[in-house]
């Protein structure tokens, strides 16, 4: 049952119809893991805990520099040279102490990453690169894991979603295939500082979704946000039957 304390801090989810008390107390029990504490998964990892996800698996391998305060926002001045999984966990205690925060300062292999996609409710993609996204791609499926992926660079960002709860719900893999883009990210390309502000909300609001069961339409759906324009545009796509990774032939 939820203390007095929780009841005024999460009142303005309570109200909310489709969160109510029932949903606020689902959130309490959540786990989410978010990997990468960066630009993206700054915003998510702070409205995550705001919200009151019980429990917060924190992965990342880097340390807080000086060029990463014009944009990760869940790091400070103080926190330069700490591994980035403890600058965020100080910073997230001093918004919401219940939050459970579990540490790994590590690049995760396929098995850490299967080993994590089987504990969570849902897993937040929020690193910059294809190959650690394909291999969190499969670990979610393998595991039947939510996943909500994003991405930002210069003033363009995007989002999806992959979740096993909806038939046929096409994969990362499904939209890139096994092609490798050319490498971009914003050490080489640069980045508007609010563009990951905007994409990071985006990707706590759905994952708090999925968390409270109220995903609509969701899947099968790249979104894209231009911020010179501000302007969103929504693309669809389908499962492919030869994806290497949910396809019919190939899914767990």
């Amino acid at each position: 049952m939820m203390k007095d304390d929780d009841l005024l801090r999460y009142s303005r989810h309570i109200l909310l119809p489709d969160v109510d008390l029932t949903g606020q107390e689902r959130l309490l029990r959540s786990h989410v893991g978010v990997i990468g504490l960066g630009g993206l998964g700054s915003p998510v990892a702070l409205y995550l805990s705001a919200s009151g996800v019980g429990t917060l698996t924190l992965v990342d391998d880097d340390q807080v520099d000086l060029g990463n305060l014009q944009r990760q926002i869940v790091h400070s001045e103080a926190a330069l040279g700490a591994p980035k999984v403890e600058s965020a966990k100080a910073s997230l205690s001093q918004i919401n102490v219940n939050t459970e925060c579990h540490l790994i300062d590590r690049r995760l292999d396929s098995e850490g990453l299967a080993a994590l996609a089987r504990e969570v409710d849902v897993m937040v993609d929020c690193t910059d690169n294809f190959e650690t996204r394909f291999a969190i791609n499969r670990a979610c499926v393998e595991a039947r894991t939510p996943l909500v992926s994003g991405a930002a660079i210069r003033f363009e960002g995007q989002q999806m979603i992959w979740d096993p709860n909806v038939s046929a719900s096409p994969c990362y893999a499904c939209l890139y295939g096994d092609q490798r883009q050319t490498e971009q990210n914003c050490a080489t390309t640069g980045v508007i500082a609010p563009l990951v502000g905007v994409i990071g909300s985006l990707l706590a609001l759905e994952t708090l979704k999925l968390l409270l069961g109220i995903a609509r339409d969701h899947t099968g759906r790249l979104t894209t946000f231009d911020a010179m324009t501000n302007r969103w545009h929504s693309f669809t796509f389908k499962q492919r039957p030869d994806c290497p990774t949910c396809g019919p032939a190939n899914a767990p």
